[in-house]
């Protein structure tokens, strides 16, 4: 894998991935950094009531936008010259039906809320905060064009811009108006921002000229990529309902802290890896995939393993003097969740190969097992206590995503029939 990445380097290929991840990376330092001055602003304005009032609507509203990842983007990146036009002129109807329909499905939800919750108040944050399907659609085949292109500087542009505005909008509201709105609101605020970067990262408009591709044509990359965005959903918020039901609110309270100062960096990371990645792979010729995600995994893990070690090793420095002496109990638990970046990481990569191969369905059946095993190493783990509860997250996903990725690393360094 070494070897792989010492040449990428003398051959000049590197700089696609390197320059992709670097934008991220940078786009994502300045975020979190601005990020962090909202939360401490908005912790001294708002009661813990509140804000859970906030996370809760916000929340739900994360788990229905998980619906509009149909794949629809993926088959854009990965299409020939020559059906592109048509591939795209699909697209932008198919976002439209999409995004229309989540927002139904929302309005729902919406409904179903204010059954359950008497206060009103999440029922109407779901309601309001469906609006911001109507922005999404008129700026996805822009920024799916721009991440076939390879413009990873542009898209993480977006993206940063817009949650950028969304802490300044959060702290402005929460000034002068000390309520859940004001977390939630900017959501919705900012989604014009989006709009214009997005459309500003790639010059298209539909060309009627050119007939439309039949929807059969994302029916490979739909039904497994949706599947596989569930099962992130439901990894990544499935833990916290299982270690809040098994070992109580203060508990979790300590698993949601270490969980998000600790895997919830190099998270970020870990899904810049597979956005870059799969643009990256999905414009090589088949000879050349393999090549290109040996070195680019041998990049990532370079860069990825030193901040893992650091994160773990360093945690009972860093914690009381960024965080407070509140929260040193968690020091461990954040330690021991780190380390579950590097099998996170190894999914993300081999996810992001099936994709650019057009072999989506592998990625889901992946990802199906990763979390089945995550989640059960973590309720075995729970019985015990909170730590085993953590190392048993980070096993289930070992046990499946470690050697996947090192059966396919070392499957793809041997010659072929027509290498020999």
């Amino acid at each position: 894998m070494f070897n792989a990445v010492r040449t990428w380097l003398k051959l000049g290929q590197w700089p696609a991935f390197a320059r992709g991840m670097l934008a991220y990376g940078s786009a994502e330092a300045a975020t979190r950094i601005v990020r962090l001055g909202s939360i401490l602003i908005v912790a001294r304005q708002i009661s813990p009531e509140l804000l859970g009032t906030a996370a809760l609507a916000l929340s739900l509203f994360e788990l229905v936008r998980v619906l509009t990842s149909v794949g629809i983007g993926q088959r854009i990146i990965v299409a020939t010259e020559q059906e592109l036009q048509a591939i795209c002129n699909k697209a932008l109807k198919l976002f439209w039906t999409v995004c229309l329909g989540v927002m139904g499905i929302q309005l729902v939800a919406s409904a179903l809320a204010w059954t359950i919750y008497p206060d009103g108040d999440v029922a109407a944050m779901l309601a309001v905060l469906s609006a911001v399907y109507l922005f999404m659609p008129a700026g996805l085949v822009q920024i799916f064009l721009a991440m076939r292109a390879q413009r990873m500087a542009a898209t993480a542009r977006v993206a940063a811009l817009q949650n950028i505005a969304d802490a300044a909008l959060t702290v402005a509201l929460v000034l002068v108006w000390p309520s859940a709105w004001a977390i939630v609101l900017p959501k919705l605020l900012t989604a014009p921002i989006w709009l214009i970067g997005a459309r500003k990262t790639y010059s298209w408009v539909p060309n009627k000229r050119v007939a439309a591709a039949p929807a059969s044509e994302f029916a490979d990359f739909g039904p497994a990529v949706l599947g596989s965005e569930l099962l992130a959903a439901a990894r990544i918020n499935g833990d916290k309902l299982l270690v809040g039901a098994i070992l109580g609110t203060e508990a979790l309270g300590l698993y949601y802290f270490a969980f998000n100062a600790g895997l919830g960096i190099t998270q970020s990371f870990v899904a810049a890896c597979n956005l870059v990645l799969f643009p990256h792979l999905a414009k090589s010729n088949a000879g050349k995939i393999d090549a290109k995600f040996r070195a680019s995994f041998g990049f990532g893990i370079l860069v990825l393993l030193p901040v893992v070690l650091a994160q773990a090793v360093l945690a009972p420095l860093y914690v009381p003097i960024v965080f407070g002496a509140s929260w040193i109990e968690a020091v461990p638990y954040l330690a021991l969740l780190s380390v579950a970046a590097l099998p996170l990481y190894a999914g993300a990569m081999l996810g992001a190969r099936y994709r650019a191969l057009k072999q989506p369905i592998a990625e889901t059946g992946l990802m199906a097992a990763a979390t089945l095993a995550a989640l059960i190493g973590l309720s075995v783990g729970a019985q015990l206590s909170l730590a085993t509860a953590c190392v048993g997250f980070g096993a289930g996903l070992s046990i499946v995503l470690i050697p996947a990725a090192a059966f396919q690393l070392l499957a793809s360094t041997k010659p072929t029939a027509a290498t020999i």
